[in-house]
């Protein structure tokens, strides 16, 4: 299989989430599967903060969709922010996974003049891949319960809403109290999870 990892921290190298993207590489390269890597802070063009009055979109995007288009897996790796993925990710999402190319809109009622707005998604490009989310929590699961009945509102938003628009199946990985001071248990503990899911994906 062919995965595509976007990569949406500052630190490529050193932080947890760049472990959690050399391990998932080293471990899906050794089962035989192909890695295209995009490192969002890393990216010789930046994409501008999203408006979709910037129309056509900008030919980065173009291109993200392309390298999308030949892959069979999308798996995107992040922080959480306040209850999101950060912002160089929420962005990225925002521009590329955006209709028609990742789905389009049916209307049910298109004469009626009360209920034209009601209908369905049509998924584009990506329907029937696998997206994977890898998000990561500063504090214990707890605290974030805490804040919404949803249970951490970033990935079932990106499932219920995001991914299901372009009729893709889901996978995540959650790790909570990612502090400067984790044990070497812990890390090893997460490090088990994320070699486990590249061996799950079918070769």
């Amino acid at each position: 299989m062919k995965i595509c990892i976007i990569f949406g921290h500052p630190d490529n190298k050193h932080s947890f989430n760049a472990h959690v993207k050399q391990t998932f590489i080293d471990e899906a390269e050794q089962c035989g599967h192909d890695i295209d890597l995009i490192e969002l802070f890393h990216e010789p063009e930046q994409l501008p903060f999203y408006r979709s009055s910037i129309n056509p979109p900008p030919q980065a995007v173009l291109d993200y969709r392309k390298r999308l288009e030949s892959a069979d897996v999308m798996f995107l790796i992040s922080p959480c922010h306040n209850l999101r993925l950060n912002a160089i990710t929420e962005n990225w999402i925002d521009w590329v996974l955006h209709p028609t190319w990742f789905f389009s809109y049916q209307s049910m009622f298109p004469q009626s003049k009360y209920f034209k707005n009601y209908g369905y998604p049509i998924p584009g490009a990506m329907k029937g891949k696998l997206g994977i989310v890898s998000i990561t929590y500063g504090g214990p699961m707890i605290a974030y319960f805490s804040f919404s009945i949803f249970d951490n509102i970033p990935y079932r938003r990106l499932k219920k809403s995001v991914f299901s628009l372009g009729g893709m199946r889901t996978k995540y990985l959650r790790f909570y109290e990612v502090l400067p001071h984790m044990s070497q248990q812990t890390f090893d503990r997460h490090m088990t999870k994320v070699r486990q899911l590249a061996r799950s994906l079918p070769r």
